[in-house]
């Protein structure tokens, strides 16, 4: 099953070079429309090859995604610390029943009734 996943991998990795390949002429990016730059007096641009502004922009796609699912996902893990909490609460409770129902009896019979 391994050589499947690294086969994905291989053909992801051979898209990535080809697509860096095709896309690597210098693009320049601007953080503001060319109006307001000269209104402003000042140009903020870099430039860059198109498949790093690309690439870029996958990944920050990305990383917003997984914060959002993230951040939606808050309260399902919130409903399954406090099952978790409880859960560990009554297991303790059950454990102290159990030895209260043996206080008394013998400790051979005790450890068969805990057996069973």
């Amino acid at each position: 099953m391994s050589y499947i996943r690294y086969t994905f991998w291989g053909v992801v990795a051979i898209v990535l070079v080809v697509v860096g390949l095709a896309n690597r002429t210098p693009t320049q990016l601007r953080a503001m429309p060319d109006e307001l730059a000269e209104f402003l007096g000042l140009s903020p641009t870099i430039e860059l090859p198109l498949f790093v502004v690309l690439f870029l922009g996958v990944g920050l796609g990305l990383v917003i995604g997984f914060l959002w699912e993230w951040l939606r996902e808050h309260r399902l893990r919130s409903d399954a610390r406090s099952k978790s909490r409880e859960l560990d609460r009554l297991r303790r409770e059950v454990d102290r029943l159990k030895e209260e129902k043996h206080e008394g009896q013998d400790e051979i019979l005790a450890v068969l009734d805990k057996a069973s």
